[in-house]
């Protein structure tokens, strides 16, 4: 059974700074894209960063780029998001994501957790 389980939320100043982690486990992710999405209160789920399987290539959301990193450890199965000079409209459910590179684009999601910053 695949689990994905981040950790590393919770409430910080603006300003501040937090590292998410998300563990996934129960079968091989080998060609797996890794990303994080976020959902504030009242508002659709978003793309915030996206890391290629092969840890090649990144991307990230316009308004976070500069202030959020994304990095993977293939070996643990791993995802972060290094997240510096936090804003409260950072404020949100963060999900990770592990999506297959090939057909049938297997889809994995972490159930989410809660970052909050303070004004």
């Amino acid at each position: 059974q695949v689990q994905l389980v981040e950790s590393g939320g919770g409430l910080v100043q603006a300003g501040g700074s937090l590292r998410l982690s998300c563990a996934a486990s129960g079968r091989t992710f080998s060609n797996f894209d890794m990303g994080w999405y976020r959902q504030a209160s009242g508002k659709e789920r978003e793309f915030v960063a996206k890391i290629s399987w092969t840890g090649s290539s990144t991307y990230y959301l316009d308004s976070v780029k500069g202030r959020f990193t994304i990095s993977s450890d293939n070996a643990r199965n791993t995802v972060y998001l290094q997240m510096n000079s936090l804003k409260p409209e950072d404020t949100a459910i963060y999900y990770c994501n592990f999506r297959g590179v090939n057909p049938p684009h297997w889809d994995y999601w972490g159930p989410g957790t809660r970052v909050t910053v303070s004004s």
